[in-house]
């Protein structure tokens, strides 16, 4: 119970309907376990007595005593169930929102080292079995513990009424046994409802992998392979399951069976004592009554092991440190020249350095091309300038500002990325340019698409700008995605532009028009390409020579192919 407390605090702004709801529980719970054993013991004797001089109202009103218990029980039961769902529903949706929330504000490196797939089910049925165990208990925490609480005050008194407290004694020595078995059992089930839910992360994974690879594992002919692997891990699920499977439920016939060795001692003593049947009767009501509570309450505990192993999932995400954060004190960034300085900087990913010793300042309307071997720290490099990771060592400065004391909102959206392979929503294109800057209207969106090219193959399309994309924009091909890239950044018409091998998915004639086009953007620009093209750098009035993490050299084409031999290996491999 103790890992379900933090989440308290999402119940907080459904506390009126969660205290109707339990309301609603506790007279469930009252009726239930002291409506039916008093119905038993005073109203049963009078009518099957043997005398009938009962008045047909009499016997009426008698027996609308059952439905009318019923109703109540049905009524506040129905009510128990749907205003806790309500609270349930609503926590669920708070949970995933709250998870999606974080996931936006964690950095890229998170994304690198966890599988889409697993992330999915943790945001989709992990919080769905949290939602599960807090209003199941949330529920069952107050009927049960009522009904149980009704059916011994119940026994208490007709013990007291009997002289028969060693019957009521007998009768409830049952209890404490059956504490082990739900405590062992609870203990198992944690363990295995843990590797279940980590078992369903990776069959989300291995299903989400296949789908986003499927042009890859029809061409190499994968089939088979991906097959075999998913029976494997789906098998490896089915195991997981039965044993969690095994585990919720064999804890009711154990205590069933321990709760009839009650009974039946107790049906023992009554003849012994000769207690009358209506006696025994209603106070086997009771008991039965004091049993199934408990028997409840196990299966209760059980829900509690499955929710904790899908809240250890979640606060693994939930409570991961954020690496990226906002300054308390943000400097004002309402304009940005394109001054960027970079002193001593180094980064890495984990325990190998990636970028070392970076000391390069890159005057505004500079272009700024970003050549090396793969591998060498380019798009390291290019990565930090928008914050989409922090330096390890040293300062990275925009305008002389540092970038960590600025907003990363007010930083970003000085910046234009347009990435070697764009991503599209599965939206209209429309939308999808609109993403460059939401505040732009129709005619703005369609001057930023005549620029990049972009226009005339979108107005030949059924729907023209309000066509769907497709997911990841699998309906467009790869050089029209990337002049919609392209458009964007048009639209953003940031001071700073990132360029990944802008055009390298274009055909020649498309890429001469998208380099004429990206001239004139560039203009009084701070602008770096990164250059795995050695044709894309005629324009780059700087380039950065990169090597093991390092920048190794320094100049215009003309300097660099005199003095720097890895510079004018790369470039004479390629020519």
């Amino acid at each position: 119970m103790n890992k379900l407390l933090p989440y308290k605090h999402y119940v907080r702004p459904f506390l009126g309907v969660l205290g109707l709801g339990l309301f609603c529980g506790a007279v469930y719970g009252i009726a239930n376990g002291l409506g039916l054993p008093l119905l038993i013991k005073i109203v049963f004797p009078k009518v099957f007595s043997g005398e009938n001089n009962l008045s047909n109202l009499t016997l009426i009103g008698y027996a609308s005593l059952i439905p009318g218990l019923f109703c109540i029980r049905g009524v506040f039961g129905f009510f128990n169930t749907y205003l806790i769902n309500h609270v349930g529903v609503g926590i669920l949706e708070a949970i995933r929102i709250d998870f999606f929330k974080k996931l936006q504000i964690l950095p890229l490196s998170f994304f690198n080292k966890n599988a889409s797939g697993d992330l999915l089910s943790r945001v989709m049925t992990d919080t769905l079995q949290v939602q599960q165990t807090l209003t199941g208990v949330t529920n069952d925490l107050i009927k049960q513990p009522l009904t149980l609480l009704a059916a011994l005050g119940y026994l208490t008194w007709l013990a007291w009424q009997n002289n028969s407290v060693i019957f009521l004694l007998l009768s409830l020595a049952i209890i404490p046994l059956l504490i082990f078995p739900i405590r062992l059992i609870g203990k198992n089930l944690l363990k295995r409802a843990a590797q279940t839910q980590k078992q369903l992360g990776a069959t989300s994974e291995r299903v989400s992998e296949n789908i986003n690879a499927a042009k890859e594992v029809r061409a190499f002919g994968l089939e088979k392979r991906e097959t075999d692997q998913f029976i494997q891990t789906v098998r490896s699920l089915f195991h997981v399951q039965m044993k969690v499977v095994k585990y919720t439920y064999i804890l009711t016939p154990i205590i069933e069976i321990i709760c009839a060795v009650g009974v039946g001692l107790s049906f023992y003593y009554a003849y012994k004592a000769q207690i009358g049947w209506e006696v025994f009767l209603s106070i086997l009501g009771a008991i039965q009554m004091c049993y199934d509570p408990i028997k409840k309450m196990g299966t209760v505990h059980n829900q509690i092991q499955r929710g904790v192993g899908a809240i250890e999932r979640i606060d693994e995400i939930l409570k991961m440190p954020v690496e990226l954060s906002d300054p308390e004190d943000p400097q004002p960034c309402h304009t940005i020249r394109g001054d960027i300085k970079l002193s001593n900087v180094s980064f890495s990913y984990g325990e190998t350095p990636t970028l070392t010793d970076i000391d390069v300042h890159i005057p505004p309307g500079t272009v700024c091309a970003l050549v090396g071997p793969s591998g060498a720290g380019k798009s390291t490099f290019a990565n930090l300038i928008p914050r989409f990771y922090d330096v390890t060592n040293g300062s990275l400065t925009v305008d002389g500002i540092d970038i960590r004391n600025l907003r990363i909102a007010d930083l970003r959206k000085h910046i234009a990325v347009v990435p070697q392979d764009p991503f599209l929503f599965n939206t209209t294109i429309l939308e999808n340019l609109r993403m460059g800057d939401p505040s732009s209207d129709r005619e703005q969106i369609e001057k930023a698409a005549k620029q990049a090219f972009a226009h005339e193959f979108i107005e030949q399309l059924p729907d023209k700008y309000e066509t769907l994309v497709g997911e990841r924009g699998v309906l467009l091909s790869g050089g029209q995605k990337q002049r919609l890239a392209v458009a964007r950044a048009f639209l953003r018409n940031a001071p700073i532009l990132i360029l990944d091998e802008a055009t390298s998915s274009l055909d020649s004639e498309s890429e001469e028009k998208i380099q004429k086009a990206l001239r004139h953007l560039m203009q009084n620009k701070t602008v770096f390409i990164i250059a795995h093209r050695f044709s894309t750098i005629r324009d780059a009035n700087t380039i950065l020579v990169f090597e093991q993490g390092k920048i190794i050299a320094t100049g215009s084409h003309e300097t660099l192919y005199q003095e720097c031999a890895l510079y004018k290996t790369l470039y004479d491999r390629q020519s």
